[in-house]
């Protein structure tokens, strides 16, 4: 299976034969388990502290023969703050209380984050990069990409020495142009509390190693994001748990793929 590869000028340089794991099998339902592992992980733990609610000199005084008891008084027998003489104060510790604890915090030892095997996520991985070179997938109605070029886009190295936005902007443009408009028009602000803008996912740039310069000057391009090999994940080929995203991989990225079941089963997780 051969792609064409374009230069930093937008045209076509050459052809060159795709490593074989573009000739895995897709596997929807490992590559939905391998995305929702990965969100997982970036989950902020979550916890109270213990002794919440319950720092109070408050304490239950319904036995009959406590001292200032409040049995035959008429008055709920719950945990109430100390005051002078005897008084009753406030009720608190319970989660109805006004300050009291809450019924159930989210708890320190819960588990959040979902794992998977390793061998298990190479295999996602491996069927989220042949997922990139179908054209059924890209332009799917779960993905929605507007493409008219082979996929995966292949790039020459030497697009990886762009170190200006416009430069790149202006190499996609030529490619895959269409695509671009989709994302930056599809761009609208949440009305949630998350706040923030929601984007579409537009082209997933592959490079070789974190020193590339296409790392900073691609990340501002709308719906463009940018990874070298070795902290490629599924959720960036895949988001939402959708295969398919369109993609450009480096000639060197491209040959790097063949040691991509060395990089993720020595990879520290």
């Amino acid at each position: 299976m051969k792609r064409k590869v374009y230069d930093k000028e937008g045209n076509v340089a050459g052809e060159i034969e795709l490593p074989k794991v573009f000739q895995e099998t897709v596997r929807p339902d490992l590559i939905k388990r391998a995305v929702l592992s990965d969100m997982s992980k970036e989950y902020q733990p979550k916890g109270n502290y213990v002794w919440a609610g319950l720092e109070t000199s408050a304490k239950y005084r319904g036995r009959k023969e406590s001292y200032a008891s409040l049995k035959n008084r008429g008055q709920a027998k719950l945990p109430r703050t100390v005051r002078p003489k005897g008084r009753m104060g406030e009720v608190r510790k319970i989660p109805s209380a006004v300050k009291g604890r809450r019924a159930h915090p989210p708890k320190v030892e819960k588990v959040i984050v979902e794992k998977m095997n390793k061998k298990e996520y190479l295999k996602a991985l491996m069927s989220a990069i042949a997922a990139t070179s179908r054209i059924e997938f890209v332009t799917g109605p779960s993905r929605n990409h507007k493409v008219s070029v082979d996929v995966p886009i292949i790039l020459s190295d030497d697009v990886e020495t762009l170190s200006k936005t416009k430069e790149v902007h202006a190499l996609l443009r030529k490619i895959v142009e269409e695509d671009l408009l989709r994302a930056k028009k599809g761009r609208v602000k949440r009305t949630t509390r998350l706040g923030g803008y929601k984007e579409p996912k537009s082209v997933l740039i592959v490079v070789k190693d974190k020193n590339s310069k296409l790392l900073k000057s691609a990340r501002n391009i709308p719906g463009v994001d940018v990874v070298d090999v070795a902290s490629l994940k599924v959720s960036m080929l895949a988001p939402g748990t959708f295969p398919g995203r369109l993609t450009a991989y480096t000639e060197s990225a491209l040959k790097e793929l063949d040691r991509l079941e060395e990089i993720v089963l020595h990879k520290n997780n």
